[in-house]
Parts: C-alpha cells; sequence; structure tokens
C-alpha cells in the first residue's frame, strides 16, 4: 500500500474556530484519513495552529497580551476543539516551534541559493493610526479588472486574478476603515514567473481535480508575478541571510512559513517517533500519495504558491538549481477545496456575530450529528447553507430515526429474545440479497471517498441502511418467535450482520457512533479510535505545549462475519432526538449574538 499523506490547513490562533471553518479543512480530511487507513494504506495526518502574522498581534493588543500568549490560549482551544470533534491527526502541533523554524528557514534559503527569492523594492502598506504594516488580506477595496468592491490586497474572490494592494481603487484598512499610507520598503519576492512553466506543466497533469479547484489554479497561471513572502513586522520567523536574520523588524511572510507547516510537521512526528527520516517516505518517495484539505480561499496558497515553493526548492525553475537536504521533494497530488459554508442565509463573520464556535456548539450537541450534516449537507463542491432547521431535521429524521433505530431495535429484539447473536439457518433470496447489498456497498463507497466524493458516499451508505431497515420491517422477526424461531434467528443475524457491515461503512463519518454500536453488538476493544491530546515540550527549547497523536489502529474496510453467541444486552440509544425548540432557541442566540456584537 502506498504512503499518504493528509495535509490538512492549519486554523489561525486568533480566536476559537467556528464550524464553518471545520467543514472546510476538518471533518472532509479525518472522513478521508479514516478510510485510507482501514483500507491498509500507510497515512501520516499533520496539521497545527498558524500562529504569526499581523492578525495575531492586532488581537493580542485588543485583548491585552503578548503574541505568544494569545497564541498559547487559543492553541489549546482548537486543540481541546478538533479532538472533541474525534479529528484523528497523527501530529496536531503549531507554527511556533523551533522545529517549524528551522525548516522554513532551510525553505528559504535554498529558494535563495538557487535563484527563486528575490529582492526588490516595493510599497508597503502602513496604519497612519499605529505605524503598524497591514498585510495584503487586510486592505480591501475595488478590483482593477472586475470592479468588484470588496477585493483583497492580495486576490479578488470575484474574478480569482492575483493583486497588489497599490492595484486596488479605494483601497481601505478592515481593522479599522482607514485608508493606508503606503511608503517604500525592501523584501524578498518568490519568483512566479521564473516557476511559471513548470507550475504549468504540472498542473496540465491534475486532470482528476475537483473542477472548481482546477479551473481556479490554471485561471491563476494567467496573470503570475514575484510574491512578497517577507513582511515589516516583529513577529514570526527571522529572515535567514546575514542582514537580515537580526532585523528586529522583517519577518517572512506568515503564509509563506504556514504551508511550510505540512513539512515540519511530517518532520516533527519523525522526531517524536525517534526515527528523524521516517517523514522522508511521505515528501520524498514518488510512489506516496498527498492530499491538501481546506476552503477556497485558500486555493492560490496550495495550487499555486507551495507548489513553485517546492519546484524553486527542487531546482526545477527557468533558474535551475539543485534540491537542499530536504528534497527533491513531492508536489501535492491533490489539492481538494471546499466551498463556502453560510448560517442561516449570511455568510460566517466573527466580529458580526453570525456564527457558532465549534466548542459552543459541542457545549450543547454532540460531534457526530455535526459531522453527519457536514459529510451529507457540506459545502463540498458548492456553497451550503448551515440553517438549524435542517440541522434538526438530519438528526431526527436520518439518524436518530434511520440508523439509530435500525440498531436499537435490532438490538433489542436479540437481547429480549436471544441474549445472543443467533446462528443463521437456510438463507433466503431476501436474505442474500441484504447481504449482496451491504457487501457491494464497501467497493462502491470506498471508491467515492477516495475520489472525495463524501456526499455521495455517506448518501449511499445510508441508502444501506434504508435497505435494512426495510428488510428488518417486511421479514417481522417478532412475529415468528412462536410460530418460526429459527426463521427468527436467522432474519436476525442477518440484520446483525448488516448492521455490522454498514457500521463499518459509516465509521469514518461517525466514529463515535460506531464504536458505540460495535460495543451495542457485543464487540470489544478499540473499533474506532480516537485521537488524545499529548502535553509535550518543544523538541528544541522546551516550551510546554499541547497535540494531538494518536495510535489509530481498528477496523478494516471489509466486511466482518458477525460471531453467533455474541452476547447483545438491552440497548441505550445511539444518537439524542432533538426537541424541536432547538431551532427557535438557537436562532434566538444568534440574534442576540448579532445584536451584541
Amino acid at each position: 500500500m502506498r504512503p499518504v499523506l493528509t495535509a490538512v490547513a492549519w486554523p489561525y490562533a486568533n480566536g476559537p474556530r467556528h464550524i464553518g471553518h471545520v467543514s472546510g479543512f476538518g471533518v472532509p480530511s479525518d472522513v478521508f484519513s479514516r478510510f485510507m487507513r482501514m483500507s491498509g494504506h500507510d497515512v501520516l495526518m499533520v496539521s497545527g495552529t498558524d500562529e504569526h502574522g499581523t492578525p495575531i498581534l492586532v488581537q493580542a493588543e485588543h485583548e491585552g497580551v503578548s503574541p505568544k500568549q494569545l497564541a498559547d490560549r487559543y492553541n489549546r482551544v482548537i486543540v481541546e476543539d478538533l479532538h472533541a470533534l474525534g479529528l484523528s491527526y497523527d501530529l496536531f502541533t503549531r507554527t511556533s516551534t523551533r522545529n517549524h523554524y528551522a525548516v522554513a528557514q532551510e525553505m528559504f534559503r535554498t529558494l535563495h541559493r538557487n535563484g527563486y527569492m528575490v529582492s526588490r523594492t516595493m510599497l508597503g502598506a502602513i496604519s497612519p493610526s499605529t505605524g503598524r504594516t497591514l498585510p495584503d488580506r487586510f486592505i480591501e477595496g475595488t478590483c482593477p479588472i472586475c470592479g468588484y468592491d470588496g477585493a483583497r490586497g492580495d486576490q479578488c474572490d470575484s474574478c480569482g486574478n492575483q493583486l497588489d494592494p497599490t492595484d486596488l481603487g479605494n483601497p481601505r484598512s478592515r481593522i479599522n476603515g482607514e485608508v493606508p499610507q503606503f511608503v517604500e520598503t525592501e523584501h524578498f519576492f518568490l519568483d512566479l514567473p521564473a516557476l511559471a512553466e513548470a507550475l504549468g506543466a504540472w498542473l496540465s497533469t491534475r486532470t482528476d481535480w475537483r473542477p472548481n479547484v482546477l479551473k481556479f489554479s490554471l485561471n491563476l497561471l494567467e496573470d503570475l508575478r514575484p510574491r512578497a513572502m517577507t513582511r515589516d513586522i516583529d513577529w514570526g520567523i527571522p529572515v535567514p541571510l546575514p542582514g537580515w536574520e537580526d532585523n528586529p523588524a522583517k519577518r517572512l511572510y506568515v503564509w509563506f512559513d504556514a504551508v511550510i507547516g505540512y513539512l515540519s510537521a511530517s518532520v516533527e512526528w519523525a522526531r517524536r517517533r525517534g526515527d528523524d527520516d521516517a517523514w522522508r517516505r511521505f515528501w520524498c518517495d514518488p510512489q506516496a500519495r498527498s492530499y491538501y484539505f481546506m476552503g477556497k480561499d485558500n486555493i492560490t496558497f496550495h495550487s499555486q504558491i507551495w507548489p513553485a515553493e517546492l519546484l524553486g526548492y527542487n531546482g526545477r525553475g527557468a533558474r535551475g538549481g539543485s534540491p537542499g537536504p530536504l528534497g527533491p521533494l513531492q508536489l501535492p497530488t491533490e489539492v481538494v477545496s471546499s466551498e463556502f459554508l453560510t448560517m442561516e442565509g449570511r455568510k460566517f463573520s466573527s466580529s458580526r456575530g453570525v456564527v457558532i464556535y465549534v466548542n459552543d456548539f459541542l457545549s450543547r450537541y454532540d460531534a457526530d450529528p455535526l459531522r453527519y450534516f457536514i459529510a451529507v449537507a457540506g459545502p463540498e463542491a458548492q456553497d451550503t447553507d448551515f440553517t438549524w432547521a435542517e440541522f434538526l431535521r438530519r438528526n431526527n429524521d436520518e439518524l436518530v430515526a434511520g440508523w439509530g433505530n435500525l440498531v436499537n431495535r435490532t438490538a433489542s429484539l436479540i437481547a429480549a429474545n436471544l441474549g445472543a447473536i443467533p446462528a443463521a439457518g437456510e438463507l433466503t433470496v431476501e436474505d442474500r440479497r441484504l447481504l449482496a447489498e451491504t457487501g457491494n456497498a464497501f467497493a462502491t463507497i470506498g471508491e467515492l471517498i477516495g475520489r472525495h466524493r463524501q456526499k455521495h458516499a455517506i448518501s449511499e451508505a445510508m441508502r444501506v441502511v434504508g435497505e435494512a431497515n426495510k428488510y428488518l420491517s417486511d421479514q417481522a422477526p417478532w412475529k415468528l418467535k412462536e410460530a418460526d424461531p429459527v426463521r427468527m434467528g436467522t432474519v436476525l443475524h442477518v440484520a446483525a450482520q448488516a448492521i455490522s457491515d454498514a457500521n463499518t461503512l459509516l465509521s469514518p463519518f461517525l466514529p463515535h457512533a460506531a464504536q458505540t454500536v460495535h460495543e451495542t453488538f457485543g464487540g470489544t476493544g478499540t473499533f474506532s479510535p480516537m485521537p488524545e491530546i499529548v502535553e509535550v515540550t518543544d523538541l528544541d527549547d522546551g516550551t510546554p505545549y499541547p497535540v494531538l497523536m494518536g495510535d489509530y489502529t481498528g477496523a478494516s474496510w471489509a466486511s466482518e462475519p458477525v460471531r453467533p453467541g455474541t452476547p447483545v444486552a438491552p440497548p441505550t440509544p445511539i444518537f439524542r432526538k432533538l426537541d424541536p425548540s432547538v431551532v427557535a432557541e438557537e436562532l434566538a442566540r444568534l440574534e442576540a449574538r448579532a445584536d451584541g456584537a
């Protein structure tokens, strides 16, 4: 089996993450990783908190703490949220580690040595009121190409073109609305034009990407220009060159170091295992595959900037060059980008109170219903809307009345009448048809997850659940106890087998419920492994921080025969039925937040 790298977008540590964030990077990457592990692949799923850049400084100042204190606080909040969601990271770390600094600086040095990191003078945006540098993304204005008035200083979300802040009409700061001042400053630029031919050649081979991602990525090639990779800021990674590294006001661009986090986290994972080169099989082996998960606003950094950095590091651009000590490094196999999740018809906005944070959500509801909603109704290929009414309907009608009902009534019938899974007698056409349905679903659903069609995959799994529910109703084993107990046992055996198969099919999506279903039918041990929060210290300077890690040995992606004689006790509900009143309650909370924002 191939080594598989799951590279998950790094949540920014200037505040807690909301459910729109995890619908893009969190749940889809975990579903994919769990399936690939169950299929026998060697998976490395990595990410961490992104902790540098001006937004951290702005938020820290607002809260009256240092940038490091702010990052420490929200790093822990985010770790706890992702743990509660059951996201199976092999390592979830952070970008403030000395290991990350070293890997990012090595990437910069080799890009510079190969000629792809060039110095030039530019006009930089400064806040007149604070004197602080304004990052490109914190400047809005009118796009000079399409006229969209909400374009950012790095990119227009309407037409997709790359921009500079000086290109914008009527530029203004997103922080306080003031007009930025532009001053001359020297920075290092990634020479994207020198990498354009190699980047285009690579993108031309990415024919099986989601169409929206591939089209957007190819459009980026039409206007490649050098991109600044350093900033006038005192919070971040020092520029590792003589005359620059001791300058307290120059740092690497947060987006330069953030994408390198996928590599540095892999290196840290290997070091923590005591096998310093273990990361290389995921990055240097041509047989390895790598999949990058994010929201659509980050496509440009993953299908253009990061591949260009890798090409330059490997010496594969127009200027030539040779790989550094880390390389040659493999480029992404696929950039798996989701669209946006809105909330009750409005764009998520923490500042406007249109938001529900993950920890807030999980304080009132279980993780699997949220995971289910994201999988079955999330923004996989187009923007979708989260509404409390639809969440309630999905939970009550599909999880509780569908999957949960099948599990509970089958377990109840076995517990009340037999006490253990019965042996099967002679199978009828209906029995064989259902078992063929559940058995064949492994190939169908596995192929869909492998191609990142998770919405279709979970819909197919729930269709199988529907077939099993219909079978149980049609066969009515509760009517057979006196008339034909052997047939009753056969029907319940077939139903138990169908549930076992369906539980495996659903386990990447509903890992918490999967463990409960496994135990409901007498299973022991770990069926659906979970991440652990581990308190560690920095490998190089001893700073303490929490990480997510785990042993993800569990069920295999295959039908496992149920064992007659396995005890089955009276079950408890797998999912909680929600009262319809929660819709009005949550809408009232939303409006109260919006009014108070």
